[in-house]
């Protein structure tokens, strides 16, 4: 889990936007652990890359949040990709239907 404090630190904002980090840490603190780790892989990936990240520090945080794509990989593709079943790279097993096992990332 990611404090308020590394995300705004990754995202470096300008002191023009001091006004919206309160609003900014509410919206933190609303997603789950899960989403605050997804959300900071993305921004630090994007600033690696060095792809865009808004400016914005609250912008950068709602847009990137919508962002994700759910990844779906049968059992068998699963399997030929990382040569196991066990959950790995951020994949989770689930069995939506009760009877076909598939793998998921967001």
């Amino acid at each position: 889990m990611k404090t308020f404090e590394e995300i705004i630190s990754l995202l470096n904002p300008d002191e023009k936007y001091n006004p919206v980090l309160g609003q900014c840490q509410q919206l933190w603190n609303s997603f789950s652990s899960d989403k605050q780790d997804f959300v900071y892989r993305i921004i630090s990936e994007k600033k690696e890359r060095k792809e865009f990240v808004d400016y914005n520090p609250l912008f950068a945080l709602k847009r990137t949040y919508r962002a994700p794509k759910r990844q779906v990989m049968s059992y068998a593709d699963y399997y030929v990709k990382f040569g196991t079943t066990e959950e790995r790279d951020g994949w989770k097993m689930e069995n939506p239907t009760g009877n076909k096992v598939i793998y998921v990332k967001q």
